[in-house]
């Protein structure tokens, strides 16, 4: 029942900005939920970008530190994922995914190749390409 539509994907040069924004629906979940984007690039393994939790914390990881920032809205029920200074390798297919999981632990599951036990629910993806 719980849904993720995506949008603001694109094409941009090197240094450029993108907003993607998330939408979800039939997300109930009271605590200990994780709200998070994902990359993959041609080749590569599925990366986490940047995740926030219930309690608003948020992680990112290294290579985006500075430039991206992850947000929502309670309200509207959207994700957002601000990108500024993009980067080539930055170009990527992007997924929004939630989970009813603690972000910290999902990331441990993540780098371990597992998935949580409750079911991860994710986007369709939108398409990021920088060029340089």
């Amino acid at each position: 029942q719980v849904q993720l539509v995506e949008s603001g994907g694109g094409s941009v040069q090197a240094g450029g900005s993108l907003r993607l924004s998330c939408v979800i629906s039939g997300y109930g979940y009271d605590n200990n939920y994780c709200m998070g984007w994902f990359r993959q690039a041609p080749g590569k393994e599925r990366e986490g970008v940047a995740f926030i939790d219930s309690d608003d914390l948020i992680t990112y990881t290294d290579s985006v530190k500075g430039r991206f920032t992850v947000s929502k809205d309670n309200a509207k029920n959207t994700l957002y994922l601000q990108m500024n200074s993009l980067k080539p390798e930055d170009t990527g297919m992007y997924y929004c995914a939630a989970a009813q999981v603690v972000c910290k632990w999902w990331l441990v599951l993540h780098r371990r190749g597992e998935e949580p036990r409750d079911p991860v629910y994710w986007g369709q993806g939108t398409q990021v390409t920088v060029s340089s």
